[in-house]
């Protein structure tokens, strides 16, 4: 049961937007010609390849996987699938996510795994898991090769560069790993081979994020976007912060009530990101057409920023935003009018 504040509310259940709409759907198509020139250079190593390893966002394990991939850079090799970030979803749902995951197809095996731990016990499984897999497959023209050879694939900014420097870290103290930041794109070609193991000899070709240049629908394209698989610029705050108000009420999660200490919930972004401007004090200088004088007014596009990442820090909940994809027949929780106008919010 989930009690909100709904001060100024009827007595019934509040009735939220059944379907996200954006205002421009240009925003979501992002595919620099990087992206493409990587891809054919993926396809031209696959003959010095043993194994694929595919990194993907834990909070999206369907929704953003790029399905080229089963057509170009896996298919007869062995292929893990690695869902990292656990530590910002609900580690409960790890093997339903799992179940749902294989029966889609795909990979050989899932692990997940949270690249920030040093200690993660996913990361360590990678690497028997990948040897395991290698000798019971053929390799064809590698059956003589005494060293493996692996290529880490995925989406931009899901882990790929730190989950393949962790790996070094564990086997290999010291040496160049691969670049890493915040920011969508950071790898930007494949890579020469990095080692990350010397018994067994492993080297991994490191490969930049490969968004697909069609994104199946809008709400896709949104959970990729909130996901920083692209660069926020490209889709802005404002949009990402309209999305995840509208996933947060269609899942009646109302957990960035508490959070921004908002007194009830909402589908007017702007409404909302006001709310959340004054309450931490986001202001800009604005001058006044009437009157040519400067006013200090809420700065939603701060607030915006704000809202968004929050979410990604994990600040308004363990959040799988595949979740209506995963678990279709999953109950909402209960939402109930409190008199005290005070709310408890799961």
């Amino acid at each position: 049961m989930v009690h909100v504040s709904l001060r100024n509310f009827c007595s019934i259940t509040p009735k939220f937007r059944d379907y996200f709409k954006l205002p421009n759907n240009n925003v979501l198509r992002w595919f620099p010609g990087h992206m493409n020139r990587g891809l054919k250079d993926m396809e031209n190593k696959l003959r010095s390849v043993d194994c694929i390893i595919e990194v993907h966002d834990a909070r999206i394990p369907l929704s953003g996987r790029n399905p080229q991939f089963k057509n170009t850079v896996c298919g007869i090799k062995p292929h893990i699938l690695i869902l990292n970030k656990t530590d910002l979803i609900d580690n409960k749902k790890l093997p339903d996510i799992e179940k749902v995951v294989k029966k889609e197809g795909g990979a050989n095996d899932v692990i997940f795994t949270n690249c920030r731990d040093e200690k993660c016990k996913g990361v360590q499984k990678v690497l028997p898991t990948v040897m395991q897999l290698i000798r019971n497959s053929t390799r064809y023209n590698r059956a003589e090769v005494k060293e493996f050879s692996l290529m880490v694939i995925g989406v931009p900014n899901v882990g790929k560069s730190t989950f393949l420097n962790h790996i070094r870290k564990s086997n290999i103290k010291k040496g160049g790993g691969a670049p890493t930041g915040a920011k969508a794109g950071i790898t930007r070609s494949v890579s020469n081979r990095i080692k990350v193991s010397t018994d067994p000899l492993v080297y991994v070709f490191d490969t930049p994020g490969i968004w697909t240049p069609y994104i199946p629908d809008i709400e896709t394209g949104m959970k990729l976007a909130l996901c920083e698989t692209t660069q926020d610029h490209l889709v802005q705050f404002l949009n990402m912060a309209d999305y995840l108000l509208y996933w947060f009420n269609k899942n009646k999660q109302f957990r960035y009530l508490q959070t921004f200490d908002l007194e009830e919930p909402s589908d007017d972004i702007r409404l909302v990101l006001t709310k959340l401007a004054i309450t931490c004090k986001f202001y800009s200088k604005r001058k006044s057409i009437e009157d040519g004088k400067y006013r200090m007014v809420p700065n939603l596009d701060m607030a915006a920023s704000h809202f968004v990442t929050s979410f990604r820090k994990g600040e308004l909940g363990k959040i799988i935003l595949d979740s209506d994809k995963l678990f279709p027949n999953e109950t909402k929780p209960e939402v109930t009018i409190d008199s005290s106008f005070s709310h408890v919010v799961n």
